[in-house]
């Protein structure tokens, strides 16, 4: 499967930075799926992504420069080519 992802300068836009696990910033967002306290939604330029957590709230939210600050306790971070369904911690519960 060959999967386009925006680029700049060649390089997708998309990219992490987790600070102690309390506070994390994501580029290269287009969209927002959905969210709540314990689990974020998202689409990036490399793939769809959830984050999962404890007392998630999203303090920055620009789609247009493709950038959401999340703070709150970062449990996992993963990725699928599909809109995560069923998956994670909250589903084996």
């Amino acid at each position: 499967m060959v999967e386009k992802y925006a680029e700049q300068n060649g390089q997708p836009t998309h990219n992490l930075q987790l600070k102690a696990r309390r506070q994390l910033i994501i580029g290269g967002v287009t969209d927002v799926k959905s969210f709540d306290e314990q689990q974020i939604e998202l689409l990036t330029d490399c793939g769809a992504l959830t984050v999962e957590g404890e007392e998630l709230h999203i303090g920055t939210l620009d789609i247009a420069g493709g950038t959401v600050a999340v703070q709150g306790n970062v449990c996992a971070l993963y990725y699928s080519d599909t809109a995560p369904t069923g998956r994670g911690r909250r589903s084996r519960r």
